[in-house]
């Protein structure tokens, strides 16, 4: 693959999308190469790239079967199962705890 187009942020031609903007209008990438790139200039660091992708290769988002949504009912389980106390925590358990807050903190007072 070749150098690919860069554009300025907000500043694509009409008929290029990044993955988001396709998946808001029901549409996804359907196995088509990346054909340019938005930059968007970040304070400190790299610049933000997005890529796009033509609209008019682009296929319709497959729809859900109910295998699917089990499998994601699961792992949303998983996600939000405290492995010390073994509780739903009725929220993603966040990575760089690895356990529910409670048991992170046991010490503290949480205001209910």
């Amino acid at each position: 693959m070749g150098t690919l187009p860069v554009y300025p942020w907000r500043l694509a031609p009409e008929g290029l999308a990044t993955r988001r903007q396709l998946r808001a209008v029901g549409l996804r990438p359907g196995g088509q190469d990346v054909v340019a790139q938005l930059e968007r200039p970040r304070y400190r660091r790299g610049p933000l790239i997005a890529f796009l992708y033509r609209i008019e290769l682009a296929l319709p988002v497959r729809p859900m079967t109910a295998a699917k949504a089990a499998a994601l009912a699961k792992a949303n389980t998983a996600r939000r199962t405290c492995p010390v106390c073994q509780r739903d925590a009725g929220y993603v358990i966040p990575a760089s705890l690895g356990m529910c807050v409670p048991c992170a903190y046991p010490d503290e007072q949480c205001a209910v």
